[in-house]
């Protein structure tokens, strides 16, 4: 299990990761704004700017999505549950932790979250 230090350094990893990605879903909604507000002279600059809405949605749908799972995961520093398998009881290696600072299962419990899902 993570001791201490571990944990107050993944928690700034995940406190450094929000702002980042509240910044990027900022951007993302300036981009789809000039979008709405671009010309289309023809359907290939239609074509375009539907091509790029789109990817620009997908993008920010995924961060929204990653912006809840670090929510959770300061929920559980703040609690003192971080770094425990929410399907096993088990702490979740360092490595893992250090991978993915959001994660709420091992790997093993993942994995079968994964199947299962």
């Amino acid at each position: 299990m993570a001791n201490g230090k571990q944990v107050e350094e993944l928690k700034q990893i995940l406190l450094d990761k929000k702002e980042l990605i509240i910044k990027h879903l900022q951007g993302s909604k300036d981009s789809m704004d000039s979008f709405k507000s671009s010309e289309c002279r023809d359907e290939y600059d239609y074509a375009e700017i539907s091509s790029d809405s789109f990817k620009e949605g997908i993008i920010a749908s995924q961060q929204v999505k990653e912006l809840a799972e670090i929510e959770e995961a300061l929920k559980r520093v703040q609690e003192g549950t971080y770094g425990v398998c929410e399907m096993c009881d088990e702490s979740i290696a360092i490595g893992r932790l250090r991978a993915k600072p959001f994660a709420k299962f091992c790997t093993p419990c993942r994995e079968i979250y994964e199947v299962e899902k």
